[in-house]
């Protein structure tokens, strides 16, 4: 058996000028990740619509997000966590430029989908 564990708040990438994706675990229909973003949005117009449902924690930063027909801006701190359903459009429109902002991400199938 193979143990594997790490830090969220180390290591990070020492280039900002793209948002990294580290996948940390993934097995079956579940995928964990880290995000660390520096200053990046999404692009106009752009939405995220996936098939998975995602369960985003914010560790450090501050971010704000819009979820299609939401009718305000969810905007994230350290601590604050937020449950997207599968196909929720949603967007960043904002992270800190001033710090890393650092997500932990979990994408999981949809419980009795196809």
């Amino acid at each position: 058996m193979q143990i594997a564990h790490g830090n969220l708040l180390t290591g990070l990438p020492p280039d900002s000028s793209a948002e990294v994706f580290e996948l940390l675990h993934q097995h079956g229909g579940l995928k964990i990740e880290r995000v660390v973003s520096s200053g990046q949005a999404s692009p106009p117009g752009f939405w995220y619509d996936s098939q998975q449902e995602e369960w985003v924690l914010l560790l450090s930063g501050s971010a704000g997000l819009t979820l299609e027909g939401g009718a305000a801006e969810h905007v994230m701190r350290p601590g604050a966590w937020l449950h997207i359903p599968a196909h929720c459009r949603h967007r960043i429109e904002w992270t800190d430029a001033a710090q890393p902002t650092i997500w932990l991400a979990i994408h999981h199938d949809v419980p009795g989908a196809p």
